[in-house]
């Protein structure tokens, strides 16, 4: 299928802003949000959006969402964009950071957050959904840094990645999601490393347990026993893992590249 098939997007006129207060750190940067229409997604682009950035963000089967939260924050006057995009399809990828660094002649912050979690043990674990973890988890954010660096080149920029607890420390039941999520790791410390000499910098977030689409469907005695083994004694929310990212995307945060952040109510210790 053509890219302009697929490359589905709302059209508008950006309202005029209106005056922005001198806490925001990210006026008028560019910024690209992978998998924005829920959970930690929607929460990062509301948090860029008010701290004074242009967000295009990402969504594939949440139209709907995807829809309401661009509304809700133009409402707002926030200037914030919903693309359709299919993580599987290269071609895709390639044809909205184009868009986006043309549009802008840079893009200065790219989140990579779109994820699914195929979850069974080693033995019972389908080669398809092996592969649809790597592909969603590790290849796309790949190539979504791939076709954004150009734009990044001349400016700086701010890549982050979110990976996951179970990248840091495995998890049982989640051999294809906690492999695609440890090599996001890798990956990005490399990324540091092959970039650092033109300001660009190239974190990531490893959230545990959030209150988000993914966790809610966890039985009433599994979450139980979640809590009881996290320090802090509950799950955490969207906007606390956003606030880091927003935080990673700032010049408060000019000094650090290549580092993980666990965001994890002490999980991990």
């Amino acid at each position: 299928m053509e890219s302009s098939l697929i490359f589905q997007t709302a059209f508008f006129i950006f309202k005029t802003p209106e005056k922005k207060s001198m806490s925001q750190q990210l006026q008028d940067k560019i910024a690209i949000v992978t998998g924005g229409a829920r959970g930690i997604g929607a929460a990062a682009v509301r948090w860029l959006a008010k701290e004074g950035a242009v967000v295009y963000f990402t969504y594939h089967t949440s139209e709907r969402e995807a829809r309401q939260l661009e509304a809700d924050l133009l409402d707002q006057s926030l200037r914030v964009q919903a693309l359709f995009c299919d993580v599987v399809d290269t071609e895709n990828i390639r044809h909205i950071c184009e868009q986006v660094g043309k549009e802008n002649s840079r893009i200065d912050i790219l989140v990579n957050n779109a994820a699914v979690n195929k979850q069974a043990l080693v033995m019972r674990m389908p080669d398809s959904e092996w592969e649809a973890s790597l592909q969603t988890n590790l290849t796309a954010p790949f190539q979504f840094t791939k076709f954004t660096l150009p734009y990044m080149l001349r400016n700086g920029g701010s890549i982050i990645n979110i990976s996951s607890l179970a990248g840091v420390i495995g998890n049982p039941g989640q051999c294809a999601y906690a492999a695609a999520k440890a090599g996001l790791i890798g990956f990005s410390k490399s990324v540091a490393k092959e970039y650092a000499g033109k300001n660009i910098r190239c974190n990531v977030i490893a959230p545990g347990f959030i209150d988000t689409a993914m966790t809610a469907d966890m039985p009433d005695a599994h979450r139980q026993q979640a809590t009881e083994r996290i320090p802090l004694r509950r799950f955490g929310q969207p906007d606390e893992v956003a606030a880091v990212i927003a935080f990673l995307a700032g010049s408060q945060a000019s000094y650090i590249t290549g580092q993980v952040l666990s965001v994890c109510g002490g999980l991990d210790m």
